[in-house]
């Protein structure tokens, strides 16, 4: 009997919900997205993000069961991501689980944001090949990981101050290139020359798999701020490509210092900045190099959704791992460690 969960995520400022059969089969995956709301005020506002999430997550939820031609009766159960996020946010996506699971006396799952976007590659590589190091990076997290399994995970590396797509929407705001600050950047770097200005690479001690991306900005910062007090003209696509570079040689070298150290043949990427077109070149490069298997998912999977959260559920569904019904949010949930 297949086992249907619907999924609801509002971690941040995009209220989706997903209908996933047996974990693999996306029959629906909604998403509203709030970057219009928020692009005036250049980044997220988290009680603009709640409210918005109340007027939006019902209807959301009911254009997921519509499009898989499916109703609550068809349900085996609800997931929703309750950490880490906007406390707001979560809220909202963890009361109306509640409610359904409730009203509908089936299990409720809660799930871990970043592990939603591990498990956005097996919604594409159902069985990859295990262990492997997983590159997540996000505008929030910059982790390497070492999986053995699904759910099943040890912490090598993380950034220690700002994340990757942090630095990249900073970067993007002194830029002038307003938010979402990723994709713009990584639009305009396509057309400059990532050698033109001279940036550094933060590797940190010898055989360290943390990140630090704070000086790298700062270093953009402060080339732009000595060129307008020059009176200099600065050419942004050349600040955008040489950025990225920079970020994208960092996140390479730490990822295959990884592969070498725990001895794997496969790394998985996940995150928002896993939609960087660099980044996904790059890495398919070096696995090539090195005969290593590359997993990734499509672009449109990388992004916040919920059929990530359905696939990672489905694994704790089979596993009999149920939250009850005073599931509350936690905003810094760690990676791996339920709080319920």
């Amino acid at each position: 009997m297949s086992i249907i969960i619907l999924a609801i995520e509002t971690s941040c400022d995009e209220t989706a919900a997903s209908i996933v059969v047996d974990g693999r089969v996306i029959k629906s995956n909604i998403i509203s997205s709030q970057v219009d709301v928020h692009s005036k005020f250049g980044g997220v506002v988290p009680e603009v993000a709640s409210r918005k999430h109340l007027e939006l997550i019902n209807d959301v939820i009911r254009a997921a069961l519509e499009t898989a031609g499916l109703g609550f009766q068809d349900l085996s159960a609800v997931a929703v991501t309750y950490g880490p996020g906007l406390v707001g946010a979560l809220l909202v996506g963890v009361a109306a689980a509640k409610a359904i699971a409730f009203g509908l006396d089936i299990p409720l799952l809660g799930v871990n944001h970043l592990e939603g976007h591990v498990f956005a590659n097996l919604l594409v590589e159902p069985n990859p090949p295990y262990p492997l190091i997983c590159l997540v990076v996000s505008g929030g997290h910059t982790d390497l990981l070492l999986m053995h399994g699904p759910g099943h995970y040890k912490l090598l590396g993380a950034t220690r101050d700002d994340a990757a797509g942090e630095a990249f929407d900073k970067v993007a705001r002194v830029l002038g290139l307003g938010y979402p600050g990723g994709p713009q950047v990584d639009k305009l770097a396509a057309t400059g020359n990532p050698q033109a200005v001279p940036l550094p690479r933060s590797y940190l001690e010898e055989g360290s798999l943390d990140f630090s991306f704070s000086g790298l900005k700062t270093a953009v910062i402060n080339y732009l701020h000595r060129a307008q007090q020059r009176g200099e003209a600065v050419n942004s696509a050349d600040v955008a490509a040489s950025f990225r570079q920079a970020v994208v040689d960092v996140l390479v070298h730490k990822t295959f210092a990884a592969v070498k150290l725990c001895a794997t043949r496969s790394v998985m990427l996940a995150g928002g900045v896993a939609a960087n077109q660099l980044l996904r070149a790059e890495l398919a490069a070096r696995a090539a190099e090195q005969g290593v298997k590359l997993i990734h998912p499509p672009p449109e999977l990388c992004t916040d959704n919920a059929a990530m959260i359905a696939c990672a559920a489905y694994y704790k569904y089979r596993r009999g791992d149920f939250a009850p019904l005073s599931l509350n949010a936690a905003p810094s949930l760690p990676l791996g460690q339920d709080s319920y």
